[in-house]
């Protein structure tokens, strides 16, 4: 593929153009959700990304994939649903820094299910999130509305996918494995949708884009551009760079939907970020395979 040379000359350029595609995403989806239905949009999405991947990656995909593949795709499918219901409830600059809490919930969940010892980092990250997550949602007299809730989950269900992907990654091929994440994503959230949903007015104008755009750019391409980044960058210089993206959901957010930014979010988001620093420099175990989820 052509593509790759070209990557590889500037990786750092093409992963932030990514992080910025994912910003303004969070302004597409929420828009198109509040037209369309989130479990049929989410379906169409995915499944127009497993499409996308098929002419590159159908014929590298062995059984042992859609194992891993189907486990992983279904942590990914709670996590794009509890984000894009939350997404519907909240602002877009609260949901891109509340969804990066999912670097912070990645060491605790391999703690979990492989007794990974946390580090101080890890500790110092978690305690500065609840810190930035109180001043995001409103400083002292804070209250977790449901999008919010929603969008912890989901940030928790990216975090869950990431440590399982940090076991089982390195045994998969990651074009492969890109793809049958896709395909169960579709396949898991198909199970979910109503029968003939999907058909209800697919073709509205904003809404091909959204699904353009998510679809391909931003799951499908940007995916496989991230794979390709992460095997030449470091993970300190690839984690500096994708925790700008909750900054650029905040600038779309402000410039195109007039989300407010005070000074209580502004503290918030800036603690969340430290958090995010601090969690994604000090992870060891998370340093190979590497794989965010875009959004």
């Amino acid at each position: 593929m052509r593509l790759k040379p070209l990557i590889d000359r500037a990786p750092a350029a093409w992963l932030l153009a990514m992080t910025v595609i994912w910003g303004y995403t969070f302004v597409v989806v929420q828009v198109a959700v509040a037209r369309f239905g989130v479990i049929e949009f989410l379906v169409l999405r995915f499944a127009i990304a497993t499409l996308a991947l098929v002419p590159w990656s159908f014929r590298e995909v062995r059984i042992h994939e859609w194992r891993i593949g189907l486990i992983l795709g279904g942590t990914l499918s709670l996590g794009y649903l509890f984000q894009t219901w939350g997404l519907k409830h909240i602002t877009v600059t609260e949901s891109g820094f509340l969804t990066g809490l999912f670097v912070v919930f990645a060491p605790l969940w391999a703690a979990v299910l492989y007794r990974v010892r946390l580090g101080r980092r890890n500790i110092v990250a978690l305690a500065l999130s609840l810190v930035g997550l109180e001043f995001l949602l409103g400083g002292w007299d804070f209250h977790l509305t449901a999008g919010s809730l929603l969008t912890i989950g989901g940030a928790l269900c990216f975090g869950l996918q990431i440590a399982l992907l940090s076991r089982q990654g390195p045994s998969c091929r990651t074009g492969a494995l890109t793809f049958t994440q896709m395909a169960a994503m579709t396949f898991w959230l198909a199970l979910l949708l109503p029968a003939g949903a999907a058909l209800q007015n697919p073709f509205h104008g904003p809404l091909v884009l959204a699904l353009l755009l998510t679809g391909v750019l931003a799951s499908a391409f940007a995916f496989y551009v991230q794979t390709r980044v992460q095997q030449r960058l470091s993970a300190a210089r690839t984690a500096v760079i994708l925790v700008t993206e909750p900054f650029f959901a905040a600038l779309f957010g402000h410039w195109l939907n007039h989300d407010p930014l005070t000074g209580s979010l502004a503290v918030g988001a800036g603690l969340l970020v430290l958090a995010m620093l601090v969690s994604e420099l000090g992870l060891g175990p998370f340093d190979r395979n590497r794989a965010i989820p875009g959004k």
